[in-house]
């Protein structure tokens, strides 16, 4: 589910579910926790995020997406990578849609191959990420990309990703972790007070209660039903605004 390799002082942590392009189940979650557990009690300076078999993460696994509890434990991984005391790099190829534009939204540095994909098609399915994700996003990717991923669904390439600074190099997970290598030979109380430095510029803010509120509308809706029906049908939703 979750492989976790040592590369000296660099945790490579695969998601490995390729029957389902890695999308990410309660099981993945809690395996992505307990990585993250691993890499800041086994001392690491990097730990870079992939995906096994040509996909980095498709999203969450729709059979699980609605339980509040799986939604809580996405928001936990999240924060864990973000806030982690080391670098964290997302190691990017073929799908990162949803969930996994996410996760590497919450990274602190990106390399993607430039077919790569980047998208959070949630207006697809009628349901919403949280506000931190979108907070980040725009720190990230800015508010152009960020509007046109949000908004009109759209998806980018990881050269088109590259070339708007969202992703800082192009390059397989050879090239990460021959990167993360690099990194682990510097100053780590240096990188940890700057990564501080860098999360508080983003100035990120708790979710209004009027986004709280339209994230609740919409994940009460019947819309979100109609969407993930579309999504198991495969076929085109059918949205009402309801």
């Amino acid at each position: 589910m979750i492989r976790t390799e040592w590369h000296d002082r660099v945790l490579c942590v695969t998601i490995d579910r390729p029957e389902r392009r890695n999308a990410l189940d309660a099981d993945a979650l809690e395996g992505l926790l307990a990585a993250t557990a691993t890499a800041s009690t086994g001392d690491a300076r990097v730990l870079v995020l992939t995906g096994a078999e040509g996909h980095f993460c498709a999203g969450a696994d729709l059979s699980g997406v609605e339980d509040p509890a799986f939604v809580q434990r996405l928001n936990e991984v999240l924060e864990g990578l973000r806030s982690a005391r080391f670098p964290t790099i997302a190691a990017v190829d073929g799908a990162a849609l949803g969930a996994g534009t996410q996760l590497a939204v919450a990274c602190d540095l990106r390399v993607a191959t430039p077919t790569a994909t980047f998208g959070i098609p949630a207006a697809r399915l009628g349901l919403m990420v949280d506000g931190w994700t979108v907070q980040r996003l725009v720190s990230m990717a800015g508010q152009g990309t960020a509007r046109a991923m949000l908004l009109a669904a759209e998806t980018f390439p990881g050269a088109d990703a590259h070339r708007t600074g969202f992703v800082q190099r192009l390059g397989g997970l050879d090239d990460a972790l021959e990167w993360a290598g690099a990194i682990a030979q510097l100053a780590p109380l240096t990188i940890a007070g700057h990564k501080i430095g860098c999360n508080e510029a983003e100035n990120l803010v708790a979710a209004s209660d009027t986004y709280r509120a339209a994230w609740a509308e919409a994940w009460a809706s019947a819309d979100l039903a109609e969407g993930l029906a579309a999504f198991n049908e495969r076929r085109g939703a059918r949205f009402a605004g309801e």
